[in-house]
């Protein structure tokens, strides 16, 4: 049975980010392991950088020993007091490790803190109690004491790792081919609130495949938004000059009342009656007079799947008629068959969250409070909910950020396929290539 730290995720991560962004590796727990300073280094020396943390009753202290442990070997240790999300240090001289945790009696006088593991009492003495913001503790019981290896988040091993999956999927994506070739492209329609990122998808998209950072769609801060012009992107393959087997569909914003874009329009764009740089009227949809209007488009011409983008910071602040209309939206898809999906942008810039984080986004705990947010105001699935990191600001492309753009948009080929291989099972009589 694998053995499981009593920090919550949100200690465990203050901590991390507290120390320089590290990942921790539980090396050594008493109630398992036994409480002994023995067992506590047969475990932890020569592990490199470890923390130390001790649970007393609501109390959360431990040291920082920033170098590896080595016998009768000093070391600088850091100590630190964890009270909800506030953490205070108190850099003491440097020791032998075995001067502080032992399982003896007999310790000097001395010591700002230590620590007898056999009985399980620990001592500060009352500056050091002072600087932590702790009372003052004098052969004090604890209940439980870790130890975890301190690592980088992004060591060699896991960055080449993500370089090989970068690698699988833009072979996947470049060589995808929609459901037994019934259009050359499939078509993915972008909705969602006006500054949520759907353009700003787009062109990180567009940068992953051309190998660096490109801002094709304009994107702004207007409350309005920027586009209100519904715009068909094509991508070359910057190796064969071949366009990309799909095509993203950027719409006008939602927008609570009054402007943004017109619903009654979405169903115009889903049945490909809407060409490329049609400009929407927020008052009135398109009509069959209209320039911009296909008369009889092909399948090509039709979307083949949506998805919602929104920007993850938001969720909590979305509107009561922002979710009416998109909940109105999402009824006009599911009685088209249409798959869609939900696209959380800006995860990067949420509290805690770092770059690490982003390799495996999906375990993080503030992560999957938004995505049960998502699910519980507007019904989506959690299988159907997309988390990615837009280039706003960068000049440089950054692998992490790639492959969570590509597992979104294969996520999103994948689902297009279902749709098609759902129209020919039906055996749609109007089935038109």
């Amino acid at each position: 049975m694998a053995v499981r730290t009593r920090l919550t995720w949100m200690q465990e991560k203050n901590l991390q980010t507290y120390f320089g962004g590290k990942q921790f590796t539980l090396l050594y727990k008493a109630s398992v392991h036994e409480f002994s300073a023995y067992d506590l280094f047969r475990r932890c020396y020569d592990q490199g950088p470890i923390v130390v943390v001790i649970y007393k009753e609501h109390y959360v202290v431990g040291a920082y020993m920033k170098t590896s442990c080595k016998k009768e070997e000093k070391i600088p240790i850091v100590l630190f007091a964890l009270e909800e999300n506030t953490i205070s240090e108190c850099k003491i001289s440097s020791y032998v490790p075995t001067e502080l945790f032992y399982d003896g009696s007999g310790r000097r006088n001395d010591l700002e803190f230590h620590i007898n593991m056999r009985k399980q009492v620990m001592t500060l003495n009352l500056d050091t109690s002072e600087k932590l913001r702790l009372p003052h503790m004098q052969a004090s019981p604890f209940q439980e004491c870790e130890v975890f290896r301190c690592e980088d988040l992004l060591d060699r091993r896991t960055l080449e790792g993500i370089n090989e999956l970068h690698k699988s999927l833009l072979s996947t994506v470049n060589t995808y081919k929609p459901h037994k070739n019934l259009v050359p492209q499939v078509r993915i329609l972008l909705l969602g609130p006006t500054r949520a990122g759907k353009s700003s998808f787009f062109n990180s998209v567009k940068s992953v495949f051309r190998g660096h950072v490109t801002h094709q769609a304009l994107v702004g801060s207007e409350a309005t938004g920027v586009s209100d012009t519904y715009r068909t992107y094509s991508i070359k393959d910057t190796v064969d000059g071949n366009f990309l087997p799909f095509i993203l569909c950027d719409t006008m914003g939602l927008h609570e009342r009054g402007k943004g874009l017109c619903v009654d329009d979405i169903a115009y764009i889903l049945k490909g009656h809407i060409s490329d740089r049609y400009q929407f009227n927020s008052m009135k949809p398109i009509t069959p007079s209209h320039c911009n209007y296909i008369h009889y488009p092909l399948l090509k011409d039709r979307i083949h799947c949506a998805a919602f983008v929104l920007d993850v910071n938001s969720v909590k602040y979305i509107s009561h008629e922002m979710i009416a209309k998109i909940k109105e939206i999402r009824r006009q898809l599911i009685k088209c068959g249409m798959p869609h999906v939900v696209l959380l942008t800006h995860v990067d810039s949420m509290q805690l969250i770092t770059k690490g984080d982003l390799t495996d986004i999906y375990r993080c705990i503030p992560v999957k409070h938004k995505l049960e947010a998502v699910h519980k105001k507007l019904g989506f699935a959690l299988s159907d909910m997309l988390v990615v990191s837009n280039y706003t600001s960068e000049w440089e492309l950054d692998p992490i950020k790639d492959v969570l753009i590509l597992s979104a948009l294969r996520h999103m080929l994948w689902i297009s396929d279902d749709f098609l291989e759902d129209l020919t099972a039906r055996g749609n009589k109007n089935l038109v290539v």
